[in-house]
């Protein structure tokens, strides 16, 4: 009996997971995928920003390419507009001080478990909002995500939401924050989510469900589940997803702990040290590469391009923004 032969290359050891994942899910042979893979790097091209070079990995071009159905010439548009909201948003230079205010209530963190298939989880608790600037609860959003992913196991790329409905209101969250939010998932951080949980949401809910539903594609739809504590066929969902041993109270769980909001700070200002430190690590190796082969090019001059052809961002109101409905967050 022959097995598949084992390659110990680096090119192979960082693809390992990827491909592994796409032929469970989309039936596409490694080397098929490789190729695709190959084929997007080729559209792409370099980049001379450290952050950015760090985001076109294999694993983020995959994802891309499975958000667009392998479609490179789609993925690579989809990629091009993500950098380009990267550049003009810096997800990697937002610090715990630039939105520790935002953090105060505890209505967005993450937790300090993870879910049975090692997946990041998010706690979000909308009903706990306590400011009113779109651009600060966005950004506090997208520097929750950074450091979420940041945080997932190397075999791992998709995280876990869990939204408590205690307190929320339809005056809780704007439906142009919510619609924002929609838009940077979906553009930016495509199949990253894993499994979205909305556990007690109130009958009113279900009204703005409706409104919010139309922006997301039926591969996200599948994903979130609604979860009710008096519903025992939907409270099985809590107890295939966690150990109940760790999973919070408010959730049914038999942890007792809460959020606590100098602690946690303590831990993101520790994660903010650790981001800065890789992007410093891959920065140093860029431009040493760059001195050596031809001189330190410009910036501006890599951009353009890296862009040519492709649609800048949109604007709302002086934030930045990506306008689709259709992408894909699973």
């Amino acid at each position: 009996m022959t097995g598949m032969p084992v390659h110990i290359d680096l090119y192979t050891q960082n693809m390992a997971f990827i491909t592994l994942h796409i032929n469970a899910r989309l039936q596409l042979s490694s080397g098929a995928a490789s190729f695709k893979i190959n084929e997007l790097r080729k559209e792409l091209g370099e980049h001379s920003s450290a952050a950015i070079q760090d985001f076109l990995s294999d694993a983020s071009l995959a994802r891309f390419l499975r958000a667009r159905n392998w479609n490179v010439q789609k993925a690579s548009k989809m990629m091009k507009a993500a950098v380009k909201w990267r550049l003009a948003f810096k997800p990697e230079n937002i610090c715990w001080d630039d939105i520790a205010e935002e953090a105060e209530t505890g209505k967005i963190y993450r937790a300090d478990y993870k879910d049975k298939h090692g997946r990041t989880v998010l706690v979000l608790r909308p009903g706990l909002e306590n400011t009113t600037s779109a651009t600060g609860q966005i950004k506090y959003l997208v520097y929750s995500l950074e450091k979420a992913i940041m945080n997932l196991p190397e075999d791992q790329e998709k995280m876990v939401w869990l939204t408590d409905f205690q307190s929320w209101t339809l005056g809780s969250t704007p439906l142009k924050v919510t619609r924002e939010t929609v838009n940077v998932l979906q553009d930016c951080y495509p199949e990253r989510l894993g499994l979205a949980i909305l556990y007690n949401p109130p009958r009113i809910f279900e009204s703005f469900w409706k409104i919010v539903k139309p922006f997301l594609d039926h591969e996200t739809r599948k994903k979130v589940k609604f979860v009710y504590s008096n519903d025992k066929e939907s409270q099985k969902i809590m107890a295939e997803v966690f150990d109940m041993e760790e999973l919070d109270s408010a959730f049914g769980g038999k942890n007792p702990a809460t959020f606590e909001y100098n602690s946690y700070a303590e831990q993101m200002q520790e994660d903010d040290k650790k981001m800065g430190s890789l992007h410093s690590s891959t920065n140093s190796l860029l431009e040493s590469a760059e001195k050596e082969a031809n001189g330190a090019d410009s910036d501006a001059s890599s951009e353009a391009s890296f862009y040519s052809g492709t649609d800048s961002p949109k604007h709302e109101d002086g934030e930045h923004s990506i306008h689709r409905k259709e992408e894909r967050l699973n």
